[in-house]
Parts: structure tokens; sequence; C-alpha cells
């Protein structure tokens, strides 16, 4: 429309959202049309829009948000192109949870990419992580955002992609974002009763600096399974298993305990990494409980 501009959110608070410009880079103070609440659409940290500008001290509307390239619910951030997985041998590291956040990504055609903070603490992690993602094509970097190791070689893999740094609160995401970006976002410190971080981090940021486009997003433990997934639908989601899709003895294999299944002959044969498959059990007797009660 005439007089539109475009730009990207780059946060909101309340019902004020930050957009920056596209062609002047400046950044405008913006609400949201009544017609999202209507539509039960919410703009997103990440959305593309269309917006007219304000005028003096009158803030700006926007008008439309462009189609999403992808979509997560929580943290709720739109167009994420490459999630960074932030885990740490402190809290003890929770791989289920990473691996329901790889499904999400690899649902939505994300890249994905695992950085295990703290690795001066215990430099074995990355080890054993390497080992259990490598056929997943998973990388994993050892990363000290309190010494400034392992830096570069993460920061040369989030460059040219819209990132988002998520995983469960405690990991040091905060710590890992003031490192690579040389901020000064709140940190937590980790409760020594309970070993499980503070969540500081209270909505979705987009930070834009030398080179790379962050989500800051808040730290969470705990992502529910999803509700209307069909069991079938999960085995997708893992990238190691494609290249037996279709060699199992039953067309309808669900890779879990049925005869002659060719992804539990791999498991065996060391190609996949048993840990992983075993935590693919327990997310798929989860998606089959919620699927066999999806009308209650």
């Amino acid at each position: 429309m005439e007089g539109w501009k475009t730009g990207t959110i780059l946060r909101g608070i309340g019902s004020f959202y930050t957009v920056r410009e596209d062609e002047t880079g400046e950044l405008q103070t913006l609400r949201a049309k009544k017609k999202f609440r209507r539509e039960h659409i919410s703009p997103l940290a990440g959305d593309r829009v269309e917006f007219t500008p304000g005028e003096g001290e009158e803030h700006g509307w926007i008008e439309s948000i462009l189609p999403r390239k992808t979509l997560c619910l929580r943290p709720p951030v739109a167009n994420v192109e490459t999630l960074v997985i932030v885990t740490a041998p402190v809290p003890e590291a929770d791989l289920l949870l990473t691996d329901r956040q790889l499904a999400r990504a690899f649902s939505q055609g994300m890249k994905a990419i695992l950085a295990v903070n703290k690795s001066d603490l215990d430099g074995e992690l990355a080890e054993r992580l390497r080992a259990e993602y490598a056929p997943a094509g998973v990388p994993v970097y050892a990363v000290s955002a309190a010494r400034g190791t392992g830096l570069d070689a993460l920061r040369a893999a989030m460059e040219g992609s819209l990132c988002c740094l998520t995983g469960q609160s405690g990991a040091g995401k905060s710590t890992l974002l003031n490192a690579l970006l040389g901020l000064e976002l709140e940190t937590g410190e980790i409760s020594r009763k309970i070993a499980r971080g503070k969540n500081t981090t209270r909505q979705a940021e987009l930070i834009e600096r030398d080179g790379l486009r962050v989500m800051d997003t808040a730290g969470f433990s705990l992502l529910e399974p999803e509700k209307n997934l069909p069991p079938e639908e999960l085995k997708e989601r893992y990238p190691e298993f494609r290249p037996w899709e279709g060699k199992c003895r039953f067309r309808e294999c669900l890779h879990d305990r049925e005869p002659g299944c060719a992804v539990a002959e791999a498991v065996q044969a060391g190609q996949i990494h048993p840990a992983r498959h075993e935590r693919y059990r327990i997310l798929l007797a989860e998606i089959r409980e919620n699927w066999r009660n999806r009308y209650d």
C-alpha cells in the first residue's frame, strides 16, 4: 500500500513493538492494528511486517505481517533459520528437552547447532554429544562463555542466519550471548540447592551486532509434547533414520520394538547412537498417548 514501509520486529513490550525499518535502519515504535486480535494473530520478534510510521511523538501502526518462514511457540519467535541449543554440564544436561527442540526445528526446516557451555567444567560432555548427534548431522561446539574459549568457531557457524539461542534454564544462555556479542544482558546465578537456573530473560528480542542476528529468549526446563502430532510423523524428524526408511520388514514401522526394524539394526551396528534412539522411544510413547487422547 502507498505510504507503507517494511521492517523487522526486534522486540515487543506490552502493546508496543520496536521495528527496524529496512530502507533506513531506523527504529520505529509501533502498535498492532486491532484486526490482528480479531484474527487471533500476535506479532512476534523476528516477524517481517508492513507498517505506517508515526509522526512526531505519535506511534505508527503495524499494518500486515508478511508470511513466516518458521514459527516457534515456546519461545514465541518467528522466522528463525538456525536453532542454537545451549546446554551445559551444570545443571545436568536435559537431552530429552534437546531432542524435543531438535524435532521441532527439523519439522520446520531449521538448521540446528548444539553449544555446550561451561565446557571448562567438563570437557567430556561435548565429546559425548558429538558421538550421539553426529549421525543426525548436528554439529556440537564446546565453549566457555566465562573463559572465552570456543567462541570464534561458534560465531562463524552462526553468521549469515537468523539464530535463536534456546535451552534449559541455567545453561548460561545470556552469559554466552554477552560473550558472543559483547553485550551486558542480565544473567542469573544457579541455585546451589536445586541446581536450576533462575530465568532472567523476560521477553524475546532480536539482537543484531557484529554480523550476527540472534534471538534472545527466555530459558525453560520443560517443553510439552505436541498434542496433535500423528505418531508416524515423529520418525521423519530424525535425520539419522532416513538412510534406513523403507528397509524395515513392515512398511508402517515406527522404529520402536517391531521385528525386522532396519533402524534398530543400525542402532545395534553403532550407526545410530543407542541413547538417542532410546529417547526417541520415550518421545514416541508420549506422542502415542497424546494421540489416543487428542479428543478428550
